[in-house]
């Protein structure tokens, strides 16, 4: 009984330890949700923008006022859907835990994700305004990755590795510059939506 009881208290203590630095209250539904909300735009971006033109390449293009315009609010739409149904399921991930959503963890969770996003934001929307289209999609992918790499370390281990793979990817959409918009939708759709899964079902089941 008293050996239980120690194993116990340890397993207690440890799971004090992690909590306390570590934000664990990530959902894998908001995986999911992200996942789904990008082959959404991935899929407006295609029909809007892509549709026989000659876009998606090393090259600068002239790209129409219209046509850029449709492009930023196609990100932004994109961004604020899968940044607010984040919010929304992480939030809830955490009152179920009993977790503080807003904590120093958190705080340096985000800081770690917002200089590689806000850096990586910037140098696409350059890229853009000069007309090449078909690097955006590829450095996306690129930075976000190393986001997620740099700010693992204040959250769930398999954040790592999530961001090993669009690094992986972004890498290849700039070798197949062609098929940019193809990897972005792998990267931000389906792996965000195999990792949301896979995340339900090893810390909520």
């Amino acid at each position: 009984m008293k050996k239980e009881k120690y194993k116990e208290d340890l397993e207690s203590i440890r799971d004090i330890m992690v909590r306390s630095s570590r934000f664990i209250s990530l959902s894998g539904w908001s995986g999911v949700s992200a996942g789904i909300v990008a082959l959404a735009g991935a899929f407006g971006a295609y029909q809007t923008v892509y549709t026989n033109q000659n876009y998606l390449g090393f090259r600068s293009a002239d790209l129409a006022p219209e046509s850029l315009w449709t492009l930023l609010m196609l990100a932004i739409v994109t961004l604020g859907l899968s940044l607010g149904l984040g919010i929304y399921f992480t939030t809830r991930a955490a009152k179920k835990q009993g977790q503080n959503i807003w904590d120093h963890q958190t705080k340096r969770l985000l800081t770690a994700l917002a200089i590689p996003l806000v850096a990586g934001g910037l140098l696409c929307c350059i890229l853009l305004s000069k007309g090449f289209v078909g690097l955006v999609a590829p450095l996306t992918l690129v930075f976000y990755g190393l986001a997620l790499v740099n700010a693992s370390k204040y959250t769930l281990t398999e954040v790592k590795s999530l961001g090993l793979i669009e690094i992986v990817l972004g890498l290849m959409a700039t070798y197949y510059i062609g098929f940019g918009l193809l990897f972005w939708s792998i990267g931000f759709g389906v792996v965000h939506i195999i990792y949301g899964i896979m995340m339900e079902v090893k810390y909520r089941s």
